[in-house]
């Protein structure tokens, strides 16, 4: 069964948008990369000051590996107060609502 993994975190809004696809081809190269990685969304509030992603994984076990190596690499740039929710889908009901998984 398919999972979403939510992920945000504080980020100040000068590091978003164009300045963040500048910095960040490579990081988002690597994720495309992760085992069990269906897609990721990018998200950011520049209003908010928040920052992060949907991520769609195949299993659960891989979105929990990915989570924890994701958490101390977010950390070592120097962001803090993370958010991390894993979610089952309801499939009937996403099908229903045009969702992909």
């Amino acid at each position: 069964m398919s999972v979403i993994l939510q992920i945000d975190f504080p980020m100040p809004a000068n590091m978003m948008g164009e300045n963040l696809v500048k910095q960040a081809i490579p990081l988002a190269e690597s994720i495309a990369q992760e085992p069990g990685l269906i897609s990721k969304i990018w998200t950011e509030n520049p209003e908010t000051s928040e920052a992060g992603g949907i991520y769609l994984f195949t299993d659960r076990e891989s979105a929990n590996r990915y989570k924890e190596m994701h958490v101390k690499r977010i950390e070592a740039m120097g962001l803090k107060n993370i958010n991390c929710k894993i979610f089952d889908i309801n499939e009937p009901l996403t099908k229903i609502t045009k969702g992909i998984f």
